[in-house]
């Protein structure tokens, strides 16, 4: 397999016309094979590893399903939020694990849960937005939208913000679901399977586009406040256009880190739009921000670390090239990612070496590992949920 098609059908799984139905894929199955044919690093041996402990640990129903879905979990008053596709979300503490609340929605789950406002956001594969409560799970109300919600949805300021696969974007009144406002832009013809969650800060909903544009909405009318182009597709094949914004953007300090698939990496002001130092630089599995650095997971799994102020580079980690790594956290000295055999990678922050290795299941990590409270979290796509702390 070539190197271009193994990028195409590992990393990005899939690219597709947005006319195409949902397209059910075992990540596995495109990992089948010899490890060195199709250029996937095997694992080093790590010198004097971290000792790493798992907090707690449980199972959130069938996960992805086999889909390549990236239902990352949420967190808020103490709990930590997790869906299934088949349309279960649960509750668990999020100091041990327990289970707080579990509420089958009954539908088909491909986005979320996205949290705010007290309400648990999903949204699924036939266009709905699901909102829960936040204390018992009880489904408060159902939006019907245009099309598939593959993105979390996000509530602030009384309004929930819901992205479809159609470029458009929703918002929705958070106590009952009525339609305020809708937004639209027109979708390439040809596009990544995927979008970015909405980033809601200072009154914006900052929505990243395919075809490279980002945009600052008002979150109260959906007003186009700016927009901006971050990459401009180019090449002489409609692939070799795609500059889709599919990972998340980041909101640090009024300031926006975004970047595109084919593209480019980019710093953008929140309040202005105005666009600040670029990194020729392409991602579909996302990046991390911490104090100092914006890391960044490359569409052949090798890992960079930025400076946060001027964009260059500090280090580039290549041992774990091929394993189609998560997008990166940054948890105390060091950066976690996830890799396709559900392996969780310690590197130390300072130069990008390895440091420790768990592995949390023998399914593929899809979800960005999150943060919170210095425990790191990671769930994989047959729904293993645990908790992690170095000791």
């Amino acid at each position: 397999m070539t190197k271009s098609i193994r990028i195409l059908f590992i990393a990005l799984l899939p690219v597709f016309l947005t006319a195409c139905s949902t397209i059910k894929e075992s990540v596995s199955d495109f990992m089948a094979g010899d490890e060195e044919e199709s250029g996937i690093a095997k694992l080093v041996k790590i010198d004097h590893p971290l000792v790493i402990k798992k907090v707690w640990s449980a199972s959130v129903g069938d996960g992805a399903d086999g889909y390549y879905l990236k239902l990352t979990p949420a967190a808020g008053n103490g709990l930590i939020f997790a869906a299934d596709r088949d349309g279960d979300v649960v509750a668990l503490e999020m100091e041990t694990g327990r289970r707080h609340w579990k509420t089958d929605t009954g539908k088909r789950l491909s986005g979320g849960p996205g949290y705010g406002q007290g309400l648990v956001l999903v949204g699924s594969r036939d266009g709905e937005v699901i909102a829960l409560s936040d204390e018992d799970g009880e489904m408060l109300w159902t939006a019907e939208i245009s099309s598939e919600v593959l993105a979390a949805p996000k509530a602030d300021l009384g309004v929930v913000v819901a992205r479809t696969v159609d470029g458009k974007v929703y918002g929705l009144d958070a106590s009952s679901g009525q339609r305020l406002w809708v937004y639209e832009r027109a979708v390439p013809l040809l596009t990544l399977r995927g979008t970015s969650s909405p980033q809601l800060a200072r009154g914006l909903a900052i929505i990243g586009f395919d075809g490279g544009i980002l945009c600052a909405l008002d979150i109260t009318d959906g007003s186009l406040i700016w927009e901006r182009r971050i990459s401009l597709p180019t090449g002489r094949t409609t692939l070799d256009r795609v500059v889709d914004i599919d990972a998340d953007p980041i909101i640090m300090d009024g300031v926006i880190y975004v970047v595109t698939y084919q593209g480019r990496l980019a710093v953008v002001e929140l309040d202005s739009g105005k666009i600040g130092w670029v990194r020729d630089l392409s991602s579909h599995a996302g990046i991390g921000v911490d104090d100092d650095h914006v890391y960044l997971t490359d569409e052949e799994s090798a890992l960079w670390a930025l400076d946060r102020y001027t964009g260059n580079s500090v280090w580039k980690q290549d041992q774990l090239m091929g394993r189609s790594l998560t997008a990166p956290v940054s948890i105390g000295d060091y950066v976690v990612i996830g890799d396709f055999e559900g392996y969780l990678h310690w590197l130390n922050r300072k130069d990008g070496s390895l440091a420790g290795r768990v592995r949390l299941d023998r399914s593929a990590i899809l979800a960005t590992p999150f943060v919170i409270n210095d425990i790191l979290f990671a769930y994989s796509s047959d729904g293993a949920l645990a908790g992690y702390k170095v000791q």
